[in-house]
C-alpha cells in the first residue's frame, strides 16, 4: 500500500480541460467553498458527467507530526480508523460502502491522512453518515489493535525491508534531513512500530482528529447548498478540539553533501539517485526567489528530466547510449521542507562512475549556461499538455485540493497554477537551478547488485523518489 510523493501538479493534476491556450483568468475545478461553526472546512466541486461522486476526508496531521519514538503512530492509526466505533462495528464501514457499489481506502503522509469513498450519488449522506461517526467516536478494542499492528509490522516487512530501492530511498531520506521529522519514514522504523500501544494511538487521535483540523472535499453529481447541508447535519454536531499548532524541528545550514551506498543480492539493476532539498509551495520560498520558485522548479524539473525531450534523457539515453532511463521530479506540496529527484538507470555494462560523471556534467552545464527562454516556453507547453484531463477526473480533484489544503495552500494557490506556471521566466528557473542544485544540500544514492549479478537485461527500476506517503 506505499505510494511515493513526488509531485505533482504533472503526476497528480492529470488535468485542466481545454487549458491550451491558457484563457485570461484560467482556473482549475472552480469549486464552492464553506465553513462550518466547529471549524471544518468545507469544498465542493461540481461535475455532472455521472451520477457518482468522490467524498474525502483530509486530516492536516502526518507521520512529522507524530511525538519522537514514535514513528509510524500516523499510518497506525489509519488502519485502526475501520476498526469501529460504538455504532458501527470493526470492519463494517468499508463492507456497508462496498455493498451499497462504492470503494473507499486511506493513506498517510508525513503532512496529512486521508481518507475517500467512491460512491453513487445517492450514497453520498451514507458515506458521510459513517466517516463523520469515525472522526470523533473510534473505539478500536485491544484484539484488534493488536491484530492491526501485525497487520503493519507485515507491511513494512513487504513493503520495504523486501524491497532494496526502498530501503535506499528511506536511508536517503534519513540523511537528507539532519533534524526535521521529514527524516523519518512514514511506515515508522520497526522497532518503534512494535511498541506502540492503543493508548498512543487513541492519544494521537483525541489530539488531532477533529473538524477544525479537517478538510472535506466532495466532488461528483451534486450542487453546493446540498452538499453544505449535509455536512451541517453529519459534521457540524461534531465538537472541536484543542489541536496544538504544528511546529516542527528546523534544518541547520547544510555544509556537505552525502554519499548513501547499498548493495543487495535482491537487486536485479543498478540505479543511481539524488535528493535535493527544496523549497515547497507553503515553506522556504523566499530564500530562492519568492513564491514563485515553486513554481519555477515544477518548470526545472520538466526540462531536467521531464521525459524524453528532457535534457537528461537526450544526452544520457539518446544521445551518449549510458542510461535506459533517466528523470528528474519535485515535490511542490509539503507544509515545510520539500525535495527535488534526479535518478538514472545505467544500461547494462556502463559502470556507475561514467553514469554519474555524465550526469553530473549535464547539470554543471546547466548551471553554467543557463536555461533559456525557447526551452522554458516549450517545457511549460508540455507542462500544460501534459495536464490536459484533470478537471474530467473526480478523484483527482478532490486529491489536488485536500493536498494543498493540508499543507498550508489556499483554494486559491490551486485555481491559479495554470496562470502561475504561464508566468514563470527563464530569469527565475535559472535563480531556482542555483539555489537549489547545491550538492551540499544533496544525498546521492547508488544502489548495486551484491554477490552474483542477476536479472541483466531487465527492464529500467522504477527511479527513487522520497516516499512520504502509504496507503
Amino acid at each position: 500500500m506505499i505510494r511515493t510523493v513526488c509531485k505533482r501538479w504533472m503526476a497528480l493534476a492529470v488535468a485542466v480541460v481545454s487549458m491550451l491556450p491558457l484563457p485570461a483568468a484560467a482556473q482549475m475545478f472552480n469549486p464552492t467553498t464553506y465553513m462550518l461553526d466547529n471549524g471544518l472546512t468545507v469544498v465542493v466541486v461540481e461535475n455532472h458527467r455521472a451520477p457518482i461522486a468522490t467524498h474525502m476526508v483530509w486530516y492536516r496531521v502526518g507521520a512529522a507530526d507524530e511525538v519522537p519514538g514514535k514513528s509510524g503512530l500516523a499510518h497506525l492509526l489509519e488502519h485502526l480508523m475501520f476498526k469501529g466505533t460504538p455504532t458501527v462495528p470493526a470492519g463494517q464501514f468499508s463492507r456497508t460502502i462496498a455493498r451499497s457499489g462504492g470503494r473507499d481506502n486511506a493513506f498517510t503522509s508525513s503532512d496529512f491522512t486521508a481518507y475517500y469513498q467512491n460512491v453513487a450519488v445517492d450514497q453520498l449522506e451514507q458515506a458521510m453518515t459513517l466517516e463523520a461517526d469515525r472522526m470523533r467516536n473510534l473505539a478500536p478494542d485491544e484484539r484488534n489493535f493488536t491484530t492491526e499492528l501485525a497487520v503493519v509490522m507485515e507491511e513494512r516487512r513487504m513493503r520495504t525491508d523486501n524491497n532494496p530501492a526502498a530501503l535506499l530511498g528511506e536511508r536517503m531520506q534519513a540523511a537528507l534531513f539532519l533534524n526535521h521529522p521529514y527524516r523519518r519514514p512514514v511506515i515508522g522504523w520497526a522497532g518503534e512500530i512494535a511498541a506502540l500501544t492503543r493508548q498512543d494511538a487513541l492519544d494521537f487521535y483525541h489530539k488531532w482528529y477533529a473538524p477544525n483540523n479537517a478538510v472535506l472535499v466532495v466532488v461528483g453529481d451534486v450542487k453546493p447548498e446540498q452538499v453544505k447541508a449535509l455536512a451541517e447535519k453529519h459534521y457540524g454536531p461534531l465538537s472541536r478540539a484543542d489541536t496544538p499548532p504544528r511546529d516542527r524541528l528546523k534544518e541547520p545550514p547544510q555544509v556537505a553533501s552525502r554519499l548513501v551506498t547499498l548493495k543487495d543480492p535482491r537487486v536485479e539493476q543498478p540505479s543511481f539517485s539524488r535528493f535535493y532539498m527544496a523549497p515547497s509551495r507553503h515553506f522556504g520560498t523566499e530564500q530562492v526567489g519568492g513564491r514563485e520558485s515553486s513554481y519555477a522548479l515544477e518548470v526545472l524539473a520538466e526540462i531536467i528530466g521531464g521525459g524524453s525531450t528532457s535534457r537528461l534523457y537526450k544526452s544520457l539515453v539518446v544521445a551518449q547510449g549510458l542510461a535506459a532511463s533517466a528523470n528528474a521530479s519535485y515535490d511542490a506540496d509539503a507544509w515545510d521542507y520539500s525535495t527535488f529527484s534526479i535518478g538514472a538507470t545505467p544500461r547494462p555494462g556502463v559502470p556507475m562512475d561514467k553514469l554519474r560523471a555524465a550526469l553530473d556534467a549535464e547539470l554543471a552545464a546547466a548551471l553554467k549556461d543557463g536555461i533559456g527562454d525557447a526551452e522554458v516556453a516549450r517545457a511549460k507547453q508540455r507542462i500544460k499538455a501534459s495536464v490536459a484531463y484533470a478537471r474530467d477526473s473526480l478523484h483527482t480533484a478532490a486529491q489536488v485540493l485536500g493536498e494543498a489544503l493540508s499543507t498550508g495552500q489556499t483554494v486559491a494557490d490551486v485555481e491559479e497554477w495554470p496562470q502561475r506556471i504561464a508566468a514563470v521566466t527563464a530569469d527565475q528557473v535559472n535563480v531556482a537551478a542555483h539555489k537549489v542544485l547545491d550538492e551540499r544540500w544533496s544525498v546521492t544514492g547508488l544502489l548495486f547488485p551484491d554477490g552474483e549479478r542477476r536479472g541483466a537485461g531487465q527492464p529500467p527500476l522504477a527511479p527513487i523518489q522520497p516516499t512520504r506517503e502509504i496507503r
